[in-house]
Parts: C-alpha cells; structure tokens; sequence
C-alpha cells in the first residue's frame, strides 16, 4: 500500500475498480467482495467517476493504465475466478485486497465530498470588512479580495456576507439607504456595488455567496443621523426604542412585510446563492425592561385569545414561514439559512444550563423551524467546548440533529473567534470532525465560523491546524 499512496487517492480507486474488473468478479457473479457489486467496475463507469471528481477524458485512461502497469509492479498474483485450484494463494493476499478496498471506500468518502464550510464576514461595527468607514472603493474591494483569496485557501467554499447590518443596504438598493458602515455617512455611496462585486469575486473562486439580513434591528444607536429613505424617517410608527437601538417592532404586519419585500428584492436582483438571517427577532433583554409594544398588543395581539408571550412568538413564526416560502417560490435553488441563539431552552438537553432563554425571551421558537422545514439549513451558533457538560459541544449538536424531522440539515456556528488559552485552535479542528460524524441519512456535514476576522489574523495559529488536518482536502458544497 506504501507504492500505492505515491499515486495518489485516485489512483488507488482506479487500482480497485481496475482489478476487481480484471478478475472477472462480477461478470463470473464471485461475490468473493459485496462491495464489488455496487461499484460496476467497468473502463466507461469508472471514467465518469473521475470525470465527476475532476479527471476527465485522457486523464481518466492515464489513470487507469497507470493503475494497471502499477498493480502488476506490486507483484501480487491473483488468479482469475474460474481457476478454483489457485484460490488458495490468492486468498493469503486477501487481507492486503480488502486493506486496497476499504482505502477506495473512504477515499470516495472523503474526495469530492459534500460539506458546508462557511465563515460569516460581518458589517455591522466593521468587524470583518471594510476595515474602517470611508474607505476608497479600491481598497475596499482590495480587502473583500483578500478575504476570499483566504477563505480559498483555507478551502472554504461558502461566505455569509452581512448586507444589511440596520435596515440599511451594502448593495445598490432603491429601497433602503447606503449603509454608513460603507462610507460613514448613511445613505453616502460607496461608487460601486459591493454585493455584486462580492458575488463575482467569490463564484470566480468557486465560493457560495449568502447574504446575511439582519431582519428587524432599524438602527444600532439612537443618534443617527438617518438618510430620508430611512426606515426610522419614512415609517416612524414602526420603529422601537430598546436598549439604546432602534428596532422594528415585529407584531406589526407591515412591518414585517416591509422586511420581506426588501429581501425579495435582493433575491430577484442578484446571483446569490442563499438568505441567510441570525438570532435578532425580538432583542436581546436589557435590565430586566420589556419589550416597548404595548400599543401594538393592543391594536393586533389581544384579540388573538394568545398570551403576549404566544402571540410574540406567532409574529416571528410567522416571518420565519413566510420568508421561506417567498424565496422559494421566486428562485428555488437559493438556500434560506437560519442561525439562531445554540440553546433553545434551559435544560434542554438535560445537562444544559443557559443564562438565557430564547424561547421565552426572544420569542424564536426555533425547534419549531427545524422541525417544520422552514430553512434549508440550521445553523445555531454553538458556541463552547466539548466540555464541560452544561453547554457541551456535542451534546447540543446531537439535540439539534435530533429534532430535524423535515430532514433539515444541521451546521452549526463554530466560535473560531475565541481561540486562546482556554480554547485551543484543535479545539475548533476537533469540532469540525465531531460535526462529520453521527449525519443522518442523505444529509452532508456542515459548519460556519464565527468569523472571518479569526482566520483572516490567523487566530491561535488556527489556519495552519485545519489547513494540515480537517481541510486537507477541498470538499464541494452541498447539492440544493
């Protein structure tokens, strides 16, 4: 098997598929090897196998007379099946066959496989990019490259790029202003189209392009000053004071239809591969003080015969439902992601302790989402080790996988961005295997790190750890 590794993992399926052919194991029906039945181990077969893998036409019969000059090198006498007298010497090779047929079946595992490898590139506050307001739109775009030239390099395949950070655009939008991330004046244009040009530069590299909304967060501060077409100028009665920001109260329909049409739009208008929203329904609690949408209960919640607690949750149940639908029906290879706050509850699974709970208090009733096939990923934002038990890594990962009943798949947020002392970059790698283990039947395996800014500073020497373990091999996304 040494000799054989020189040749590469392609080369020991062509060795396989070349001598099971040779032998006549299936065409005398031996079925001395299961597996030899499955893999149809033919010139023409296996050439469309490689093709599929990246070897294609010359390459495919280099392959293959490659394989054959080295197997019959290898000095290995097998004897054709007919010949019942010579089983006995070949059946002392036996084990060192099964030892080549077990190496092709995870080589098919593992090369060309399906994973979703995804980091999140955040807007809001110029966390990942730009790296700082009023930026020249050549550096800008000098920055956007590098971010993708890493992420190929690392061989990620999917970014989730942040384009409106606050009911703003980091797009050509006629709807909702420039966001002043871009340019530090809301509404002030960049002098291009970072969406479009993200979305080139990334399928150039062979990268998924999701766009990331932040759906009901109006304004990250109190202050402004706001664009005219501003959400917060033009609808005023929607709009919220908490927390020191401004949100868009989601118990009022229009505004939640608002949120969808602008979505729409970024779907109907641009090649993106997928609409991806975070763990930002209703807000996160400050200081004990509710939620200000008394007048909105009023108006539309109590005659629902609901709780308000019910009633809130209906109202994001609601938007959640309806974005999936939306977008489905106007393009439907575009995958609606969804990652939501890790835990959904206290103490579920058992062992879990959470000092928040946002079923109770972020209305996000994601379970239900999961369960009901309103995203066509999960991705809840797992964000500590293996252990200790009380948010422990895998056992919240089992817990989620466990309640797709639609078939759902489960990529969890990875928190790559605290490697340091007390988390290990092999902590993160350890992750990604453990999220490749226990995929339930006819899903792939997945995860998105929290965030490009890690690998971008190479965080804790991280990227040298996946790059020569976990992403040693480039693996294509999904099929949708």
């Amino acid at each position: 098997m040494n000799n054989l590794n020189n040749y590469g993992n392609f080369k020991v399926i062509a060795i396989c598929c070349d001598f099971l052919s040779e032998n006549h194991f299936l065409h005398n029906r031996r079925p001395l090897l299961g597996a030899a039945w499955e893999l149809k181990a033919d010139r023409k077969y296996f050439c469309k196998k490689l093709e599929r893998n990246g070897l294609a036409g010359q390459r495919c019969e280099s392959a293959l007379t490659d394989s054959r000059r080295l197997w019959r090198a290898s000095h290995f006498q097998f004897p054709r099946c007919h010949d019942r007298l010579r089983l006995l010497p070949f059946m002392r090779t036996l084990p060192r066959l099964l030892a080549c047929l077990f190496a092709f079946l995870s080589v098919i595992s593992a090369e060309g496989a399906e994973e979703f490898r995804g980091a999140w590139v955040a807007t809001v506050f110029n966390l990942d990019w730009p790296s700082k307001p009023g930026l020249p739109a050549a550096e800008q775009q000098a920055q956007l490259r590098a971010i993708l030239d890493r992420a190929a390099q690392l061989k990620l395949n999917a970014i989730i790029l942040q384009i409106r950070p606050a009911s703003d655009a980091i797009y050509a939008s006629q709807r909702e202003p420039w966001s002043a991330f871009l340019t530090g004046r809301q509404g002030g244009s960049p002098g291009y189209d970072p969406l479009a040009f993200a979305i080139s530069e990334a399928h150039a590299r062979r990268i998924e392009l999701h766009a990331w909304f932040n759906p009901f967060r109006a304004a990250t501060s109190l202050k402004g000053p706001f664009s005219p077409n501003h959400v917060t100028q033009t609808h005023p009665e929607w709009v919220r004071r908490y927390g020191g920001q401004l949100w868009l109260d989601p118990g009022e329909p229009k505004a939640r239809q608002y949120i969808l049409d602008v979505i729409l739009d970024v779907v109907k208008r641009y090649d993106i591969d997928g609409v991806h929203i975070d763990d930002y329904f209703y807000p996160y609690p400050k200081g004990g003080v509710d939620f200000p949408d008394g007048a909105t209960w009023q108006s539309s919640g109590a005659q629902t015969m609901q709780s308000r607690a019910d009633w809130r949750r209906e109202n994001i149940n609601s938007f959640v439902a309806d974005l999936y639908h939306q977008v489905k029906a106007e393009k439907p290879g575009v995958r609606v992601g969804i990652s939501p706050f890790g835990i959904w509850r206290p103490h579920v699974p058992e062992t879990v302790e959470a000092q928040l709970d946002a079923f109770s208090q972020l209305f996000a009733d994601s379970r239900l989402w999961l369960q009901k096939g309103w995203c066509d990923y999960l991705a809840p934002q797992l964000y500590w080790p293996c252990a200790p038990a009380k948010q422990s890594f895998p056992v919240l990962l089992e817990w989620w996988r466990s309640q797709s009943r639609a078939g759902r798949p489960v990529w969890p947020g990875i928190a790559t961005e605290r490697i340091g002392a007390r988390l290990p970059a092999k902590e993160i790698a350890d992750q990604i295997a453990i999220t490749r283990s226990g995929v339930p039947a006819g899903a792939a395996p997945g995860h998105i790190h929290w965030s490009m800014a890690a690998l971008m500073r190479d965080q804790g020497a991280v990227d040298e750890v996946l790059s020569q373990g976990v992403y040693s091999e480039r693996a294509e996304t999904p099929r949708r």
